[in-house]
């Protein structure tokens, strides 16, 4: 099993989401974050432009299946993609065991 952690473009979750959703990916949690990079994103005031360098990002948390992996990368990097710095960054990690709270099952079928 992966573990598999994005953080994105907020104006990106949507449509993240929905590959996400289309691939079979239907449960993963998300958080809004704040963090800095080398995007460096700025506000317009009355004319007046103010550079912030705290930046609103939106952190995905996905466990799949070993099988799921690549599916999973793959919509993440087509549907969160602008091209432009800021876009985001993938992690992946291994996954050593899942247990359902509900019924006590451990494995990879408790993903299903």
């Amino acid at each position: 099993m992966k573990k598999i952690e994005a953080i994105i473009r907020k104006s990106k979750y949507r449509a993240v989401k929905e590959a996400l959703h289309a691939v079979g990916v239907n449960f993963f949690s998300y958080w809004d974050v704040t963090g800095l990079g080398n995007e460096k994103e700025g506000h317009v005031y009355r004319g007046v432009s103010y550079s912030t360098s705290d930046i609103q990002r939106r952190y995905l948390s996905i466990v799949v299946n070993d099988d799921f992996e690549e599916v999973t990368i793959k919509a993440l990097l087509d549907s969160a993609a602008t091209g432009e710095v800021g876009d985001g960054k993938i992690f992946v990690s291994d996954v050593s065991e899942v247990y359902r709270i509900r019924t006590g099952e451990k494995g990879s079928d408790t993903l299903k």
